[in-house]
């Protein structure tokens, strides 16, 4: 049930962003355009990063064997792929960010909630990066609890900040 319930969540984020990001705010330029596209690559990297919490959680709680067994094996291949895709993912972030800051901040202002905002999820990031690598050198259960704390602060601050109007 939950399963499903998280499925439709991250399949209409996705669907809200990419309707919000080209149909309801479009620009004219192509900087701007660029910034967009961007922002909803980085989306779908950061939801399949977001998503290895919900896959270890099914694993953990379901009762039903040949669940356990597939989703194990998916995310031991997609473990592999975990931090490739969070690099790619900050920088390409890190590209949205600068191309905005060049091109809204003059517009809108540099302290507008949609700059600040997105000030908060990229520091939030980088601790989450940060947390990921301390995991990855040294595994324990702090060190866990301290990414995934990071990563879903990520979370809750980035979607903030793709849902402030400018």
């Amino acid at each position: 049930m939950y399963h499903r319930i998280w499925t439709f969540g991250n399949i209409g984020i996705i669907v809200f962003s990419i309707i919000y990001i080209w149909l309801l705010r479009p620009h004219d330029s192509s900087l701007l355009i660029t910034a967009q596209l961007l922002a909803q690559i980085a989306i779908i990297l950061f939801f399949i990063n977001i998503n290895m919490y919900f896959t270890f959680l099914v694993i953990r709680k379901t009762s039903i064997r040949k669940v356990k067994i597939r989703l194990a094996k998916f995310s031991r291949h997609l473990m592999k792929w975990h931090i490739k895709i969070a690099l790619l993912g900050a920088t390409v972030i890190i590209g949205h960010a600068l191309i905005n800051l060049y091109e809204l901040g003059p517009m809108i202002g540099y302290n507008h909630l949609k700059l600040l905002s997105g000030y908060l999820a990229l520091s939030l990031l980088f601790l989450t990066l940060f947390a990921g690598y301390l995991r990855h050198k040294k595994a324990s259960g702090f060190r866990r609890k301290f990414h995934l704390l990071s990563a879903m602060s990520f979370l809750g601050a980035f979607l903030l900040h793709m849902f402030v109007f400018v």
